[in-house]
């Protein structure tokens, strides 16, 4: 009877360490996936623009967004993976409804590229600042870093409005102390053999512009 008692009570305290050591082991790999994960450090930069960053008029891949990727990955940023959130006739009113929805994705990152069809329906730059300012706002309640892209409006509205509309962007990019892009169109707009037919979408060869001009600020910023 001893003996039996013996090799239940050594069966079930064997049992106890083996369970305790499985427990250990288990959390230990876990721990190690996660230091993994986060060495990896996988991480999103969210696009949220208008058709500019859609990419009317041009495949998707050849779009500004993913270009952008692929600078940043052979920039040795291999982690990053950029979301293209352009939708087209979209302007800042959507802002931060449409963040709300792609936040669900827990962005790192946010490039607002956002005002064109403001400006080209002139709407009042009062309401287009009100609702990037909502939307910045909102970005970072959500810990997400916030990159402002600046847009120019076409002489042909009025001085007053055009210098009313650049301002708009440089002086929240002061307000909020942003990484800011003055010109997401810089060396591009204007010119016949970087846009299509329209004068306003660039082409393929105007969005490798666009994209290498956002990498050269972004890559010392991600």
């Amino acid at each position: 009877m001893y003996k039996y008692n013996y090799q239940i009570r050594t069966y079930f305290i064997m049992k106890n360490v083996f369970s305790k050591f499985t427990i250990l082991l288990l959390f230990s790999i876990s721990i190690s996936i996660f230091i993994s994960a986060t060495a990896l450090g996988e991480k999103k930069l969210i696009v949220l623009g208008d058709s500019l960053t859609e990419g009317y008029g041009v495949a998707k891949d050849a779009a500004y967004p993913k270009i952008l990727e692929q600078l940043l990955h052979a920039g040795g940023k291999k982690e990053w993976t950029v979301i293209n959130a352009g939708v087209s006739g979209s302007t800042t009113a959507s802002a931060v409804s449409r963040m709300k929805w792609l936040f669900k994705n827990k962005p790192d990152a946010v490039l607002l590229v956002l005002g064109a069809n403001d400006g080209l329906r002139g709407l009042k730059v009062n309401e287009s600042t009100k609702n990037l300012t909502n939307a910045i706002e909102y970005a970072s309640s959500q810990k997400v870093i916030v990159i402002l892209g600046g847009l120019y409006m076409p002489p042909n509205y009025g001085k007053d409005y055009t210098d009313q509309f650049k301002k708009m962007y440089v002086q929240l990019a002061k307000k909020y102390k942003m990484t800011f892009i003055p010109f997401i169109l810089d060396k591009v707009a204007g010119d016949p053999k970087l846009n299509l037919a329209d004068g306003i979408h660039p082409n393929e060869q105007g969005h490798k512009i666009i994209a290498e001009s956002i990498y050269q600020v972004l890559k010392g910023v991600l």
